[in-house]
């Protein structure tokens, strides 16, 4: 038996979300022969899925029958993550596989609240995260998650460039990093679109699978900066239910479109309280978020509760995905990260059919 023979047998299961291939996807991770044991690594999309028991089984049943192997197999699922290829993303972050705007059409929605947890929460499910704050004028980073030191300078080939904060596993970047505390950045547009440039190529990313962006309200020149600079895996728009909040949500996602940037879902923040006896107050209305998804045809990511210890972990500096990680408002962060990476890699998996068209000059 080598290790061919072995990939061979692979190559006709599917990816349970994917319907495609393990060996066509390059989810095959590992493949071990050693001292009469079989060792196998797998990515797949979801690793948490119960029915990969099923999918475990039948895999080291099919390898059995067809090589005759009677030793020791060990079969491992690991977080699989397509990469969004793009030659020109990958000349400004050749390293990060994706990048993510988290964006809503107004403040006050709790979108940086949402993005420091859904890098959380993303790392903690196993993948590489950083997290830029694109919220030049109004940074919430470094307070969100305790950081009060700047960034270390190096030298990469003769330049200058800039070594990510690390912060609970998460590379972090931010204008508040390299400003004096309270103190107002008071710059025009270009100077504010030139800073979040330099974000991108002149720090040390390194390998990423996500790169998110902490997006400042509404569309203007940090938004274009973003889009123009490097075509996004795409957008998550935060809202939460009331007509006013989902009016500017319908507004970001616009935008979005109109620099080709997809919507890979919606997140529903504030969505609902749960007062003293367990029962569900509605305080900004309900389904907001469900209804702007069926009227743009995007998924729902999640909803997020009204909940006091989302806010007082955030003052604190330590967001509730590392705080309370089995808490049930922990829970959903990570289902919602779950559901993303699962819109992406869907994605990004359909990319990968469409004919590339080669212009000749």
């Amino acid at each position: 038996m080598t290790e061919q023979e072995i990939r061979v047998t692979l190559s006709k299961h599917k990816e349970p979300f994917l319907n495609k291939n393990f060996d066509k996807l390059g989810f095959i991770d590992k493949i071990e022969i050693s001292d009469g044991k079989l060792n196998i690594g797998l990515k797949v999309t979801n690793p948490y899925d119960e029915n990969l028991k099923t999918l475990k089984n039948d895999i080291i049943k099919s390898i059995r029958n067809e090589s005759g192997f009677k030793g020791e197999i060990n079969l491992d699922f690991q977080l699989g993550i397509l990469n969004h290829i793009d030659k020109q993303k990958d000349s400004v972050l050749p390293k990060v596989k994706n990048t993510i705007a988290v964006a809503s059409g107004k403040g006050g929605v709790g979108k940086s609240t949402i993005a420091v947890n859904l890098a959380g929460a993303l790392s903690v499910l196993g993948a590489k995260v950083g997290l830029i704050d694109a919220d030049i004028y109004g940074p919430s980073i470094p307070i969100m998650l305790g950081i009060n030191q700047r960034p270390e300078v190096i030298k990469v080939d003769s330049k200058h460039m800039m070594l990510p904060v690390i912060q609970y596993g998460i590379k972090l970047m931010s204008i508040g990093f390299l400003m004096e505390d309270n103190s107002a950045v008071v710059w025009r547009g270009p100077m504010a679109s030139s800073a979040l440039r330099q974000f991108m190529s002149e720090v040390v990313w390194d390998e990423l699978d996500y790169l998110l962006f902490d997006m400042p309200p509404g569309t203007g020149d940090i938004q274009l900066t973003l889009s123009q600079t490097i075509p996004l895996t795409g957008a998550v728009i935060v809202t939460t239910p009331q007509e006013i909040s989902l009016s500017d949500a319908r507004k970001g996602h616009s935008m979005f479109q109109k620099v080709n940037v997809p919507t890979l879902g919606i997140i529903e923040n504030m969505s609902y309280f749960l007062n003293s006896d367990n029962r569900r107050e509605y305080i900004f209305g309900r389904g907001g978020g469900e209804k702007m998804s069926i009227e743009n045809n995007i998924d729902l990511l999640g909803e997020i509760p009204i909940a006091t210890p989302i806010r007082e972990f955030g003052d604190i500096g330590k967001p509730i995905v590392f705080s309370q990680p089995q808490s049930d408002i922990s829970k959903i962060f990570k289902s919602i990260s779950l559901e993303l990476i699962k819109s992406i890699n869907r994605k990004n998996s359909l990319d990968s059919e469409k004919p590339k068209l080669e212009i000749i000059i």
